[in-house]
């Protein structure tokens, strides 16, 4: 797998790459974008930081490209959407920076209430004075924090040994989580009206563009100090230098911004300002995070090359981390159902539907069922379908996919049915896990048990007499061993349903001598591969 690194990432998360003999790196920095567009079409993966753009042309000019790895947290240089659409995954690294981030925050709310800059510049300049720089504490002090994730939640703590009362806003957070930080959650607005301090830690996107505004302002209390440490653009800067002006806030410290590097006269004025202390981007900044999202983003390309499932790629559907060993055995079992069933198909699909029984059902399963839509359209398609662009597939094919879930469980403690509809055609498939194990429980509507095997046939037939033989014989005549065999029926004399697992594959003509020894109705060799779709589903 040859990657390219087009930014400064550093050298001890390379290292694993380096080390690794099925990588290789090329550090190429500095190039301009007519030079990386004429060279990334060699590259299956691309390491960036926030110096490179990865839009529409380079990954129509990418060919191969297979992964975006951004080190660091932010993707706002990343045309996630496009991306999407083109099968490519893309990572980042969004826990590297947490601790650095974090400390950042506080180091420039201290230094702005303690007047830290502005005493360090007089003093440099050879004065000695002391009350124009008299600060304020932070002791009693109500601390509002926008988005309560791994850095909002970290701020909050930091806040809470300062014996600040912290209140926090983040709709997207479980109350338990708030109340094990010991914090109250509150709504965007009371957080703006009881607030002394304002803290912004979200992502940007279109729901946070300009999310703290002139409204915004208008709501907060006169002598407010207001900290981003996030995105640019969280807060906009237009209305933050209007309110600085206007003292309605009394300090302010910016991290990171709109426009980068600042050049437009507001961002001038605005950071001119005497009451803002402001910092070029820093926020990630330190040894110990750049280490920490290099090692990150290394991590998740290995993973990909090992068919692991990727803990960061922010365009996958994935499971909670705290899960991510628990749901993985059922990863493998769906991307074997899917694999199986999709092979006795013979018609255009109108609908696949997932259901999920037992107490799989109390999770989140969208991981589990785009990694099945993706094993089956992989069958289907000439294209690469993954994890990423398997729903967006499916919907121009005007496939319908449904999920359906029920804690109820008559048989199993978790199964897996999946059902396919063609024109008048339907094919279902259900499975469990034994002992972490896929196993095969239903088939249409006969009761099965078996594990599925690299080789297998599956026939139905009128069950009479002789039959098993027959298979048997033809079967030992052509040197093809049987490894197990597996009957299903509704009655006696009725319709039967084999399975085999076979040490070997079913030549054609074996096949065709087969259906007519037995008059079966229906006859399928299976072929069951390793995964080999780099989807991050882990098989």
């Amino acid at each position: 797998m040859k990657v390219i690194v087009t930014d400064e990432v550093a050298g001890e998360g390379l290292a694993l790459l380096q080390q690794d003999p099925r990588v290789e790196l090329d550090v190429r920095l500095g190039l301009k974008k007519e030079e990386l567009l004429k060279i990334i079409g060699d590259y299956e993966v691309i390491i960036t930081r926030s110096g490179t753009t990865v839009d529409s042309d380079l990954l129509d000019a990418g060919k191969k490209l297979k992964m975006v790895a951004r080190a660091g947290v932010g993707i706002d240089n990343v045309d996630v959407d496009y991306a999407s659409a083109k099968g490519v995954i893309v990572v980042n690294a969004p826990f590297g920076n947490t601790n650095s981030a974090a400390e950042h925050t506080m180091a420039l709310l201290l230094a702005a209430c303690r007047n830290v800059t502005k005493a360090n510049a007089c003093l440099k300049g050879g004065e000695w004075k002391r009350a124009p720089f008299t600060g304020v504490e932070l002791k009693g002090k109500t601390a509002g924090v926008i988005g309560l994730g791994k850095v909002g939640g970290r701020v909050a703590t930091r806040l809470k040994a300062f014996e600040c009362e912290v209140i926090a806003c983040d709709p997207y957070i479980a109350l338990k989580r708030a109340h094990d930080l010991g914090v109250k959650l509150v709504s965007l607005e009371e957080l703006l009206k009881s607030s002394d301090i304002i803290t912004v830690h979200t992502p940007l996107n279109e729901e946070t563009r300009n999310m703290i505004g002139e409204r915004e302002f208008v709501l907060m209390k006169h002598g407010v100090i207001v900290l981003n440490v996030a995105r640019g653009g969280i807060i906009n800067e237009a209305a933050l230098l209007a309110n600085l002006k206007a003292n309605k806030v009394a300090l302010a410290a910016v991290d990171v911004f709109s426009e980068e590097p600042p050049k437009s006269e507001l961002m001038k004025e605005l950071i001119a300002s005497d009451k803002l202390v402001v910092t070029p981007h820093l926020g990630a900044n330190t040894f110990e995070a750049q280490v920490n999202v290099a090692v990150d983003v290394s991590r998740e390309i290995l993973n990909f090359l090992d068919e692991q499932p990727l803990e960061n790629a922010v365009n996958i559907p994935r499971f909670d981390l705290a899960l991510m060993d628990q749901m993985r055995p059922f990863l493998n079992l769906m991307s074997v159902m899917s694999d199986f069933v999709i092979q006795l198909v013979e018609s255009n699909l109108n609908k696949v539907t997932f259901a999920y029984t037992g107490n799989i059902a109390h999770y989140d399963c969208t991981p589990l069922t785009v990694c099945g839509l993706a094993a089956i359209l992989n069958r289907m398609v000439e294209q690469d379908v993954n994890m990423v662009n398997a729903t967006l597939i499916a919907d121009n094919m005007g496939i319908v996919v449904e999920e359906n879930k029920t804690t109820q469980s008559e048989s199993f403690s978790n199964m897996i049915t999946l059902t396919i509809d063609g024109p008048n055609e339907r094919r279902s498939i259900a499975g469990t896990l034994f002992e972490g194990l896929p196993r095969i429980v239903k088939l249409r509507d006969y009761a099965m048990d078996f594990s599925p095997e690299e080789h297998m046939l599956l026939l139905t037939y009128e069950d009479r007499p002789g039959m098993i033989g027959k298979i048997g014989t033809i079967m030992g005549g052509r040197d093809i061993n049987i490894a197990s065999m597996h009957l299903g029926r509704r009655e006696k004399r009725g319709e039967a349903m084999v399975v085999l697992s076979l040490d070997s594959g079913v030549p054609p003509d074996v096949v065709e001598e087969l259906r007519a020894a037995t008059a079966a109705t229906f006859i399928k060799p299976l072929y069951m591969g390793k995964c080999t779709r780099g989807c991050g589903c882990g098989v």
